[in-house]
């Protein structure tokens, strides 16, 4: 899973910048009437619940939430209604039938970007360059002058307008861009080498319907971006409160619980749209009447449940209740399906399970302490309850950074010693405590069972070298990761494929995705260098000498690549596997019913 991704998504979990995306989390009320002929519908189970039309926010970087950004096209990262997306293989899927992009220069590095002539929004709206305008502003942090405090990460002076899940790497390093082609192009030039420059898809939300939650109409909203000076944080000015209300609303004004009575809420580019949320349970998209790409899909409705039981799931595929499924995989799961003749699709995800050390946490606030807590988690124990009877192969996972698939992998495992950890040492662990008997509160998802697994096998280990442990999984765990009271966390990361953006908002100091807070000034060196070099070899390096510092500073442990499935009941045509974050999806435009 080589960290090459735009940014990650928690999975239980893609939320990205509008440039290159990032890592998500991982799986891991009646909205109005649904759609379409029930022949013309299909229908497909996920494990996580729907929480937000805007993935690309911290709280909200949530697989499920990054599959409708990506359908609708406003996920700000790559997807349908955009400039680019990815191929089965990872590499990148130009959609000219949206717009074009071309690096006009290599030094200083710049990029066009070219929209058809004709787009518009779901709600009928022009896409225009203001809209690409606004996507660079929310993504590069160009008018920030917050100076942050290094222990709380929270501003001291100045402002911090956008709250990504990601980074604004790279395109922190942009000047003001150049509008033209009768305001249809956007010209970016960037300071520095940018390594993931090509994956910058410019389309996120409207402007327009931003526009208006701050007050404004579009046109002033675009001479206010225009008009207004680049932030300085060593001389910090009073908060612009027409962008700070747009920042305010983009940053939580899409989070919902039930389907949103302002259906500005809803407005994308992609060739779905949402008609009907009820929360817990499902999510139904329609075809976009005002989509005229090449990726609109041939039925009407896709209906999106949320079933987090795998054999759940597998009930309602067996019953034709759904389509398709993509559960979490298990030999439970394999069985049931199987016994159901449903055709399964297989392979490996670009994602891993994790347990994490919070780095500002009392009681890790010693070495010794932290070291003696790894020291008794039994990884391989671990993966021989919930991955081996999947992947008899599989290995336990000795990389932040990289999967035994990655040329790296070696590589970093001797560099970093990540395998030194490979089975618990409970007399290490007690010697290191010497007698204490440190108290560590555990986050996780109670509602996955893997994670259950997880928890239970660490607790009872720890346990034995003298720790107490606390319960502290909640189904809202995805929540509470940034600022929750808990100690350590296990969860799931699920790359895009693509791109390097996922080192900053993991691995930097107060990163978007640095859940954690960890915090090495080596790293954060060697993260900006990440994001300017241009060479495969000194990429590779670097990514190495991260991987083995955050094992030195005692940053938590990986426990094992996750294995994907989807599986259908032969009702629909076009299924393929894809181990990226956008999972069963990620082609749900080439879909088609069977017979």
């Amino acid at each position: 899973m080589a960290i090459t991704g735009q940014r990650f998504r928690r999975v239980a979990t893609l939320a990205a910048i509008a440039g290159a995306s990032a890592m998500v989390l991982a799986a891991c009320t009646t909205s109005g009437e649904q759609e379409g002929d029930a022949g013309d519908t299909i229908s497909i189970a996920v494990t996580n619940a729907f929480t937000s039309f805007n993935g690309d926010t911290p709280q909200a970087n949530l697989d499920t939430n990054g599959m409708v950004g990506y359908l609708t096209g406003v996920s700000g990262g790559l997807g349908l209604g955009g400039f680019m997306r990815l191929d089965t293989d990872f590499s990148l899927i130009k959609d000219e039938s949206f717009g074009t992009y071309e690096r006009v220069s290599e030094d200083p590095l710049t990029v066009k970007y070219t929209l058809n002539d004709g787009l518009k929004w779901s709600d009928g709206e022009p896409i225009t360059a203001d809209d690409m305008l606004f996507s660079w502003a929310q993504s590069s942090g160009y008018y920030d002058d917050a100076t942050l405090d290094p222990e709380t990460g929270e501003a001291i002076s100045g402002t911090q307008y956008f709250s990504l899940a990601g980074s604004t790497a790279g395109l922190d390093t942009t000047s003001f861009p150049e509008i033209g082609d009768d305001n249809l192009s956007l010209t970016i030039e960037y300071a520095s080498p940018y390594v993931d420059w090509e994956l910058v898809n410019l389309i996120g939300k409207p402007a327009h319907v931003i526009a208006e939650k701050a007050g404004v109409s579009l046109e002033d909203f675009v001479a206010l971006l225009k008009e207004l000076p680049q932030g300085d944080p060593a001389a910090p000015v009073e908060a612009n409160p027409t962008l700070k209300a747009a920042a305010d609303f983009w940053n939580t004004g899409y989070d919902v619980t039930s389907f949103p009575e302002d259906e500005s809420l809803l407005v994308g580019s992609g060739p779905f749209t949402v008609t009907a949320f009820t929360a817990e349970s499902d999510i139904t998209l329609t075809k976009n009447p005002e989509y005229k790409g090449d990726l609109a899909p041939e039925y009407e409705t896709l209906i999106i449940r949320f079933i987090g039981d795998s054999n759940a799931q597998v009930t309602a595929l067996q019953n034709g209740e759904v389509n398709a499924i993509y559960p979490q995989p298990s030999a439970d799961t394999l069985d049931a399906l199987e016994a159901a003749n449903a055709v399964t699709y297989e392979g490996s995800q670009l994602a891993y399970d994790h347990l994490d050390l919070k780095q500002s946490s009392a009681v890790f606030a010693d070495p010794k302490v932290r070291e003696a807590f790894l020291k008794t988690v039994p990884r391989q124990q671990i993966l021989d309850s919930i991955i081996t009877p999947v992947n008899p192969s599989a290995e336990v996972l000795n990389s932040q950074i990289f999967v035994p698939a990655n040329p790296e992998y070696a590589d970093a495992v001797k560099a970093s010693g990540y395998d030194e950890f490979n089975e618990p040492d409970i007399e290490g662990a007690k010697a290191l405590l010497a007698g204490a008997t440190p108290t560590v509160r555990i986050l996780y998802n109670t509602n996955n069972p893997n994670r259950v697994d997880s928890f239970n096998a660490i607790r009872q280990s720890a346990e034995s070298a003298g720790f107490i442990i606390v319960d502290a999984g909640s189904p809202d765990w995805s929540s509470l990761l940034s600022g929750g009271e808990y100690d350590a966390s296990i969860f799931g990361w699920v790359s895009p494929g693509a791109g390097n953006a996922a080192l900053p908002q993991i691995f930097k100091t107060r990163g978007g995705g640095n859940y954690n807070d960890y915090s090495n000034p080596d790293v954060d060196i060697l993260v900006d260098e990440s994001q300017v070099s241009l060479d495969a070899d000194e990429l590779a390096d670097i990514k190495i000498q991260i991987d083995a510092f955050t094992k030195k500073d005692g940053y938590g442990l990986p426990l094992f690549q996750t294995p994907g499935l989807f599986a259908d009941n032969g009702t629909i045509k076009g299924l393929e596997y894809f181990g990226g974050q956008t999972g069963i999806v990620w082609n749900a435009q080439d879909w088609t019913l069977a017979g």
